[in-house]
């Protein structure tokens, strides 16, 4: 079953000189489960679609269905509402609240959702020890390495359960060794529980572990094959 889908997406932004059309005539679905790569070259307009795909971003023309909804028909408030409850985000810079701990982080989001707090606590913890950071609970983001951080941080993007978790990037400030457990830890939701992934990536680590392939070049897709 399709949770995003994009019918006919044009993006331009009009800036002071000429407008520029970072996506042009898109057709694009995404199923359930799926861990899919977005890849091509600087400006190709791979965190463009990934914003459109995560509601944080506009488009000019044509249609955008996530989990079977009309985004493209929504309100401001709306979208917010339907971004928290259905769409996890991991950034490339982490994203974390510096002043909260971990544990709290990933609390953060289950709070906006107005979960009481024995139930945020329990589901906050569940989920790093899923990503294998229970005992780093109360360390705020300065005493935790890139890795940690980033572990952290798609610890929170599951909290929501969300339909699919969109990832910017999310091993470009990551050392081997980070990226590669990062990785492993993706690819272990995908299997064990289904999660969908869509990245934005020019990381070969990325893409070679990527089991669908979306190619882009001056905002066209030029290429889509999976990667078996």
């Amino acid at each position: 079953m399709a949770i995003i889908e994009l019918k006919n997406v044009d993006k331009i932004y009009n800036s002071k000189s000429i407008p520029v059309q970072a996506l042009k005539n898109i057709n694009l679905k995404i199923n359930s489960g799926e861990f899919t790569a977005i890849v091509g070259p600087s400006g190709s307009g791979k965190t463009t679609l990934l914003n459109i795909m995560g509601s944080l971003d506009s488009v000019t023309s044509g249609e955008v269905i996530l989990n079977n909804k009309k985004i493209s028909e929504m309100k401001e408030n709306q979208l917010i509402k339907f971004r928290l409850f259905n769409i996890g985000f991991v950034f490339q810079s982490y994203n974390l609240i510096p002043v909260l701990t971990a544990l709290e982080n990933v609390e953060f989001i289950l709070f906006l959702q107005k979960i009481n707090r024995k139930e945020r606590y329990n589901k906050a913890l569940e989920l790093l020890k899923k990503v294998g950071l229970e005992h780093k609970k109360d360390s705020k983001p300065a005493q935790l390495s890139g890795g940690e951080q980033q572990r952290v941080a798609v610890a929170r993007a599951l909290a929501s359960n969300p339909a699919f978790v969109l990832a910017d990037e999310p091993t470009a400030n990551l050392d081997f060794r980070s990226a590669e457990n990062l990785l492993d830890l993706m690819q272990n939701l995908n299997k064990e529980y289904n999660t969908t992934f869509i990245f934005s990536t020019h990381d070969p680590r990325v893409i070679k572990r990527a089991l669908r392939i979306v190619t882009l070049e001056d905002g066209l897709i030029i290429n889509d094959q999976n990667n078996i």
